[in-house]
């Protein structure tokens, strides 16, 4: 029986390229978007193409009960899932001073709180079974809790999913579940313009823009049986910015 992984955010960037990555090696691929819709049917259509199965749902996972009942939807029709890739991780620009109650509101609500309705609704049954593996998106200078004036909710959502990452490792860990954060920095991921990437390159010690495979790499890495005793960890993807 195949394994299951499911993903928040899925149908573009880090997220589809992580679900095309494990269908390649087998698993079968459940994944959730807001808007996204052509983009999604594709990402849909290439899991399927590789020869497994594919659950692509518009689902606005910062809704307690749609969170809950998405996670449910695909351990029924699925199975058991092994893997919640919680890669889902809107933001916007603006200063703090100019920002509005429903815009920080929001940007806690995709970045963090979802983190904790989807791991809190697929635990139970990873208890259950002893196993499973979540890993969740941060940024990769949120561990230094620095002055951040125009991505403000972003930044302290991302410190909290940090926070967030330890405390469900440690207590998750007796029942065989590892809990891990990855923290990238600038990763070429399509949707940032080719001239910004350009120039962010010259801030990053590495000397150069991230790739969609470093990304991958990484979740393969905290998902493989190498990584069994690793939990409750941060790893920087970034090349050295934000350290």
């Amino acid at each position: 029986m195949a394994k299951v992984a499911l993903i928040t955010g899925g149908a573009k960037g880090i997220g589809c390229a992580v679900g095309l990555d494990l269908a390649q090696a087998g698993w079968d691929i459940a994944f959730c978007y807001r808007t996204a819709d052509a983009a999604a049917a594709d990402a849909a259509a290439l899991i399927q193409k590789h020869g497994r199965r594919a659950m692509a749902e518009r689902c606005d996972v910062s809704d307690p009960a749609a969170a809950e009942a998405f996670a449910g939807k695909v351990e029924r029709e699925f199975g058991p899932v092994e893997a919640l890739i919680n890669c889902a991780g809107p933001y916007h620009r603006v200063n703090i001073l100019e920002e509005t109650p429903a815009g920080w509101n929001e940007m806690f609500a995709h970045n963090l709180h979802a983190v904790f309705y989807m791991s809190k609704a697929l635990a139970p049954a990873m208890k259950a079974r002893k196993s499973g593996r979540i890993i969740n998106f941060s940024m990769a200078n949120a561990d230094q809790m620095v002055a951040q004036t125009e991505v403000t909710a972003h930044y302290i959502a991302k410190a909290g999913v940090l926070i967030l990452t330890r405390t469900l490792a440690k207590a998750l860990a007796p029942h065989g579940i590892t809990v891990n954060a990855l923290s990238p920095g600038f990763i070429n991921s399509g949707s940032a313009p080719e001239a910004e990437l350009a120039a962010m390159a010259k801030k990053i010690p590495a000397g150069y823009i991230g790739e969609l495979q470093d990304a991958v790499s990484a979740v393969r890495f905290l998902l493989s049986e190498e990584a069994r005793y690793v939990t409750g960890t941060n790893i920087h993807l970034s090349g050295g910015w934000g350290i």
